[in-house]
């Protein structure tokens, strides 16, 4: 049995279906099991609850949790799991760097995972291209997508290609103690991705420039803890007309390339429509 924390969110729901098809057995945890609409094969559970009998294996979604692990590991350990597989992520690269609260949150989180003494494999994606989707609204009303450094560069994955990685590292031991980082397989700027999304759903769609600030009170003001917004838009102007890295990995692990933004872009274009 594999226990799945963050089973509804854009990479959980993925992996339960990917994990299902293997023939594994899964519990899919969910804050509201009787609205988690996953697929039939899939035990729900309630994410407070976590129950772990019969667990081998948790897969770890910091998000879920922003105190970290050590609740789930210390429940992990005591019903005999053997395996966590961690959803990390690329911002762990730099390290040290007390300026990158992103990639701290995460590293602590690895850390902690690490000292439990469990197998583990730590994920590292860069951008999700679903972190898009929170321009949804704005290309319905006017096809204008308003933010900061247009011309900054990521390599947006698709978080069916991440669940497709996490599945490999339960299916088989080879990821075990190591530390993948994961990225779509091209290199775009923002202005870039709004640009395919209006090719996906065949209208112009243009990324309007933000001052930074204008784009920090606004971020600030949808929810973005304060120094996290900060840490993004640091992250974004060192990116700015600077090509991103794309990483081999993905390729390495599934025997594919991963999907292309254009082709992430025309999955979702309904949201967009």
């Amino acid at each position: 049995m594999i226990l799945i924390t963050g089973a509804t969110g854009n990479v959980g729901r993925h992996l339960v279906a990917e994990l299902l098809t293997a023939g594994r057995k899964v519990r899919a945890l969910s804050r509201d099991p009787a609205t988690a609409g996953l697929p039939s094969g899939a035990e729900v559970a309630r994410a407070d609850e976590a129950p772990m009998d019969g667990v081998e294996a948790v897969f770890f979604n910091p998000a879920t949790s922003w105190n970290g692990p050590g609740e789930l590991l210390a429940k992990a350990k005591a019903h005999g799991v053997r395996r966590v597989v961690m959803l990390s992520s690329m911002s762990c690269l730099g390290e040290d760097d007390p300026a990158n609260l992103i990639g701290q949150h995460h590293l602590e989180a690895e850390r902690e995972i690490e000292a439990s003494g469990l197998e583990w494999t730590f994920l590292r994606p860069g951008a999700f291209a679903a972190n898009t989707l929170d321009w949804a609204g704005q290309i319905r009303e006017d096809g204008v997508v308003r933010g900061p450094y247009a011309r900054a560069h990521t390599t947006p994955m698709h978080e069916r290609d991440i669940a497709e990685a996490a599945a490999q590292a339960f299916l088989a031991d080879d990821l075990v103690g190591t530390k993948p980082v994961l990225s779509g397989p091209e290199s775009l700027t923002h202005a870039d991705q709004a640009r395919i999304i209006g090719e996906a759903i065949g209208r112009s769609v243009r990324y309007e420039e933000l001052s930074p600030e204008t784009a920090r009170e606004a971020m600030i003001g949808g929810g973005v803890p304060a120094p996290f917004v900060d840490a993004m838009l640091r992250m974004y102007a060192s990116a700015v007309d600077t090509p991103a890295e794309v990483y081999p990995e993905f390729e390495q692990i599934t025997g594919r390339r991963a999907r292309t933004f254009a082709e992430w872009a025309a999955d979702h274009a309904p949201t967009f429509s």
